[in-house]
């Protein structure tokens, strides 16, 4: 019996999608459960699983292609054996191996994986393929992209002629292409505003300082600084629902739940997995599921349940080094947070100077639904929490 291969059901926001890689081809044995095909969204990618044991009998849409929801991409023929195939048949009669793909042997790149190594302007031939006969796959090179240096990109260019204008033009993947929409509609469609405050985190740092050891071997995962904030963050959310609600249409809704969406940079760019019930998480919860993000958005790993909502938004552009930002909104949420690099500064403490480790917070909100005295006292209760950490734990 003939089953048909379907593209999943896609979220209500996503309304195409593109077959990146086939890790199957015509007369190939498959088993069920077994991974088809990668299909990437503007979020995430795809696996498209088998749900029956058989062969693929017709693969209908090639690696590259935009495909809709449910359409039809492959059949498999239940129950049969692979060497029923002819395809199959004529690997057996010529089972000479298939060279590993080098730089010069571009051809037996997958459109995909042609497209990412274009992107990240990466040779090829220094890429392990784990397919077949050493074939370069998808998750080869976001591998090697994830395991490269900061600069690997930029030195791996051609490098110009003097007196010579050069550039070069690579296609937007489907994630940027969304990142890009996305904030411009954010800053079309809110009257977002910016308030800042500093904060001293020598209390904190002290705590961690302290405890880290005995934190690491209780709860199996280190303590960060994210867990601290996002602890103040929801605080704050309490005190300030309309910094955790939204608006739709003429109506604005309160959520009475935390979802905190952590930003953080991927191969493919930026994604904001989302903690949920984050009042209900211990400080080791928030840790443990941050690292866990963290892994799956560099491995290419998350879902899009791990996307999907959000209340608020703490965004840490600390790690890259930045002072201070403007942080844009990610909508439907009305306030995202803002962190930056801990530097040590001068500050006047009792009428003396002191050198302290500072770090200055930026909440940018949406002026339509938060006014300027629920942003600033917002920032002030983060503030608060963090000079004071024992807040945290006494709900003060």
């Amino acid at each position: 019996m003939s089953v048909e291969v379907k593209v999943p059901i896609l979220p209500e926001s996503v309304a195409e999608a593109t077959v990146a890689v086939w890790h199957k081809k015509v007369g190939d044995a498959v088993s069920i459960d077994e991974n088809l095909v990668d299909i990437e969204t503007e979020k995430v990618v795809l696996e498209v699983p088998s749900t029956v044991d058989g062969v693929i009998k017709e693969i209908r849409v090639e690696e590259g292609a935009t495909v809709g929801e449910q359409e039809i991409i492959a059949i498999i023929e239940e129950g049969a054996a692979a060497q029923a195939s002819p395809a199959a048949s004529e690997e057996k009669a010529a089972p000479a191996p298939e060279p590993e793909p080098t730089a010069d042997d571009s051809d037996k790149l997958s459109p995909a994986v042609r497209k990412l190594v274009a992107e990240h302007d990466i040779d090829p031939s220094t890429i392990s393929g784990t397919g077949k006969n050493g074939r370069i796959l998808k998750e080869d090179v976001m591998a090697a992209v994830s395991k490269a240096p900061a600069n690997t990109t930029a030195s791996s260019a051609p490098v110009p002629v003097p007196g010579e204008r050069t550039e070069r033009r690579v296609p937007m993947t489907r994630l940027r292409q969304t990142i890009a929409r996305r904030l411009k509609e954010a800053q079309d469609s809110q009257a977002m505003l910016t308030t800042f405050n500093d904060v001293n985190l020598a209390a904190v740092i002290e705590l961690r300082k302290k405890y880290k050891e005995t934190f690491e071997k209780t709860h199996g995962t280190r303590l960060g600084f994210m867990s601290f904030f996002v602890k103040a963050a929801v605080e704050a959310l309490r005190r300030f629902p309309a910094v955790n609600a939204s608006i739709d249409g003429t109506d604005l809704v309160y959520h009475d739940f935390y979802d905190v969406g952590i930003a953080a940079s991927s191969p493919r760019g930026l994604v904001v997995p989302v903690l949920r019930d984050v009042d209900q998480m211990s400080f080791a919860g928030v840790e443990k599921s941050i690292g866990e993000y963290g892994q799956k958005a560099k491995d290419g790993k998350l879902t899009m349940d791990d996307l999907v909502g959000g209340t608020f938004t703490v965004s840490n552009g600390g790690v890259f080094g930045s002072m201070l930002s403007t942080p844009i909104v990610n909508p439907p949420q009305s306030a995202i947070l803002g962190m930056h690099r801990i530097e040590e500064r001068p500050v006047a403490e009792n009428g003396e100077v002191v050198i302290r480790p500072m770090m200055y917070l930026a909440l940018t909100y949406d002026h339509r639904i938060i006014d300027g005295r629920e942003s600033v006292l917002f920032l002030r209760t983060i503030k608060e929490c963090l000079e004071d950490p024992a807040r945290l734990l006494l709900e003060l």
